[in-house]
């Protein structure tokens, strides 16, 4: 899937130059998913992050090459909804995952910010 807005500039202690590079990416999307096992790709020209997780099992993330930040990390199911929690330094940080309208949404938190992502079927 490929997304339509860009990346979460929301993410506090991300410097000037990231952002404003940032504004111009497009992302892709990889999905893999094997029953509760995910394995996720998020490619650009500037930068690449993988995330493989299990539902339900807490893991060591760390976020290297986007906030650069070691969490806690817990993903489930509420619905047909994935609620990622991640437990460090900042607070009220995660994301939420859904299909609608046959569009992958991604709303990602951090404190008191929310940045909302559509991704399209390439």
């Amino acid at each position: 899937v490929q997304i339509l807005p860009l990346l979460p500039l929301f993410l506090t202690d991300i410097d000037f130059a990231t952002r404003k590079i940032a504004v111009h990416l497009t992302q892709t999307k990889i999905i893999d998913q094997a029953g509760d096992s995910f394995k996720t790709k998020t490619n650009s020209t500037f930068r690449n992050y993988n995330l493989d997780f299990t539902v339900g099992v807490e893991f060591d993330e760390y976020t290297k090459g986007l906030d650069n930040r070691h969490v806690k990390t817990l993903v489930t199911w509420e619905g047909d909804c994935l609620v990622c929690v991640q437990k460090g330094e900042k607070e009220n940080r995660g994301w939420r995952q859904w299909i609608e309208d046959g569009k992958l949404h991604l709303e990602l938190t951090c404190g008191d910010q929310v940045c909302h992502q559509v991704f399209k079927k390439k």
